[in-house]
Order: C-alpha cells, then structure tokens, then sequence
C-alpha cells in the first residue's frame, strides 16, 4: 500500500531510480522502495524468466518417452529435457506399471 502523503513526484528522481519509475510507474515505484529499499534486488533478464514458462510447457507434455520430440519442438538437447523432468522420471519409474497389483494392494 502506498502512503497516501507521499508528495513524490518522477522529476524528483534521477538515473535509474527515474527510469525504473518511469516503467513501472510512481506509485509502484514507492512499493519497491518501502518493500525492498536499502537492499539490492535482482531482477532476471527476460530471456530467463520466459524460460519457466517454457519448462512447465515441457514438464506438461513430457510423458516418459517423448524427450526426443520436445528436445526437437524446443531446440533443446535430449538431455536437457530428461534433466527437466528427472523427478518425474524418477516418480513414473517408482510406480507400478499400469495394470500391475502392487506386492501392498489388500485386494
């Protein structure tokens, strides 16, 4: 919540502080500096924050045989696929396979 009696106005601020309030806007501008002022923030650089996008896109379509096709859909190494999705790998190769009873089923 921004204080209703800040007075600041973007011409008050210079260099980064300017253009980071110029983007974001005033307002925001005040949030980050009541949440986050005094310390130093890092923010990604957009290239690596489409990637999360990317890897949950892969993770939802990877079935357990298909690293090739997504390593090809996604220009990215087979590997790096498989190590994407290494514990849903691990999760799929700890189940039974379909149809299986398992040695603790009851019925």
């Amino acid at each position: 919540m921004v204080p209703e009696e800040h007075k600041i106005r973007l011409q008050d601020l210079y260099g980064v502080q300017k253009d980071i309030a110029e983007i974001i806007g005033i307002d925001n501008y005040i949030k980050l500096s009541l949440n986050f002022g005094g310390g130093n923030i890092y923010i990604q650089k957009y290239s690596e924050v489409i990637k999360i996008q990317r890897n949950a896109e892969i993770r939802g379509k990877f079935n357990g045989y298909n690293s090739d096709q997504l390593a090809k859909e996604y220009d990215l190494s087979e590997r790096y696929v498989r190590i994407l999705c290494a514990d849903l790998i691990d999760d799929m190769r700890s189940r039974p396979p379909e149809g299986q009873i398992s040695l603790f089923d009851s019925n």
